[in-house]
């Protein structure tokens, strides 16, 4: 079994994708919003905002008042898979985001798993 983890800031295609990879055969997918730090700071260096007194104690709770009214700006997918899967579910985040090593279009992560406890495989997941 594998973990497959992509991060994308294209929310409307990392829901595409999510659809894909499920009617691809992955037995579930797993849909998590972040912000990467990188963008957060570009915000605040970016744009003016007015942090409350109360807020601004330090850089960390500046950032996190920020990260509060910005909202999330990522989608990360998450999906733990047979290793034969994997070819077809990067090929299906290829085809939606484009060639993932541009900049700016996401990035994958494959990590092999020791364990997969509760993981339900059904031979014809993508049809539910």
């Amino acid at each position: 079994m594998k973990l497959i983890l992509l991060i994308t800031s294209d929310n409307e295609s990392g829901m595409e994708v999510a659809n894909r990879w499920q009617e691809a055969g992955a037995p579930g997918v797993t849909i998590i919003k972040s912000v990467g730090l990188r963008r957060l700071k570009e915000t605040i260096q970016r744009e003016k905002f007015e942090v409350p007194l109360h807020s601004a104690s330090s850089m960390n709770s500046v950032m996190a008042y920020v990260l509060h009214e910005i909202g999330h700006t990522n989608h990360v997918l998450l999906s733990v898979v047979p290793e034969e899967l994997i070819p077809a579910l990067l090929d299906e985040a290829q085809v939606v985001l484009g060639d993932l090593l541009e900049r700016d279009r996401g990035v994958v992560f494959v990590v092999p798993l020791d364990e997969a406890i509760g993981v339900h495989l059904f031979e014809n997941a993508g049809n539910d």
